[in-house]
């Protein structure tokens, strides 16, 4: 990513399917009824759900969640987490690129693929970095992978990217090879990836369809969901005062939006602003997916105020 940008919360969904709610009509106003909780990301945890995308309700009338915007993202879907209801959309299946979205899926094969008592070594790569970074890796250190997490997922760091990348796979063109592998294993139809970290566009695109089932994924998996959640993280780190702070690009965290449990910005000249982001009310949970927007935290801010109306 060329600069610190937008975050974003999205969930899983792959087509169309079970968990899908049922609009009804009362006294005028339109309300969501839910269907049946999915098992991977329900309330009531499955003793195994493994990697079962959410399914989207992309068939069926119209949305119930009608939203007018000056300026419009270019891509956008509003999605209840657990039914996989959608309540907005705007052009979900339009291929963009997705600047530091990308991480999402860079933080899933990671956790994969290395214990949280792991330590990543911060490498020549590693510091040859473009665009945003924790910034302060020190050359040749061995730093907790989790703490490396964090630097990915908060500040967004390119540094980091590539640093665990290259301690999951042994280089990054074997991770990107795999994160490839993993997007098709999930049928995300839009996407593909060209790097760790997304600051190059060519190449690396997706939609707001597959962003939601990657976001699924993160905040199914209880190491990356505390990591999104946090709105700043002080942890131990091997320089001068022994601590790093590092802070969050969550434009719903920073504001202090009632309920936002996460998930990921983004932003590159060619992206725009991105924000992948979710929110819990009243044991609801949404998630919003908004690709090249204007002003991804005030539009988040509205589609999830009406959405949880919509629903309550």
């Amino acid at each position: 990513m060329k600069r610190a940008g937008v975050l974003i919360a999205v969930l899983a969904l792959a087509g169309c399917g079970g968990g899908a709610a049922t609009q009804a009509t009362h006294g005028g106003r339109t309300q969501v009824v839910a269907g049946p909780l999915q098992v991977s990301n329900g309330p009531v945890q499955a003793a195994d759900p493994g990697d079962r995308p959410l399914a989207l309700g992309l068939t069926g009338g119209s949305d119930p969640v009608h939203v007018t915007f000056k300026h419009p993202p270019r891509s956008g879907l509003l999605f209840d987490l657990d039914t996989g209801a959608v309540l907005w959309r705007r052009q979900p299946d339009r291929v963009l690129p997705i600047a530091s979205l990308t991480k999402m899926m860079t933080a899933l094969l990671v956790v994969d693929r290395a214990p949280p008592d792991a330590k990543v070594r911060v490498t020549k790569e590693a510091l040859a970095y473009k665009g945003s970074a924790v910034g302060v890796l020190p050359k040749g250190k061995r730093i907790k992978l989790e703490t490396m997490l964090n630097g990915l997922l908060l500040p967004s760091g390119n540094d980091a990217a590539i640093a665990l990348a290259q301690r999951a796979s042994g280089t990054v063109a074997a991770f990107v090879a795999r994160m490839n592998e993993r997007a098709g294993d999930l049928g995300l139809a839009c996407t593909r990836f060209s790097s760790p970290d997304g600051f190059e566009d060519a190449g690396n695109h997706s939609c707001a369809i597959d962003l939601a089932e990657m976001a699924r994924a993160v905040l199914d998996r209880p190491r990356l969901a505390r990591i999104v959640a946090r709105r700043r993280a002080v942890l131990p780190f091997p320089i001068k005062g022994g601590r790093i702070y590092l802070f969050n690009n969550n434009p719903l965290l920073r504001t202090g939006y009632p309920g936002t449990i996460g998930i990921k910005t983004g932003y590159t000249d060619a992206a725009g602003r991105c924000l992948v982001a979710a929110a819990r009310r009243n044991g609801r949970r949404l998630g919003v997916v908004l690709l090249h927007s204007p002003d991804p935290g005030k539009q988040a801010t509205q589609l999830l105020n009406r959405g949880f109306a919509a629903v309550s």
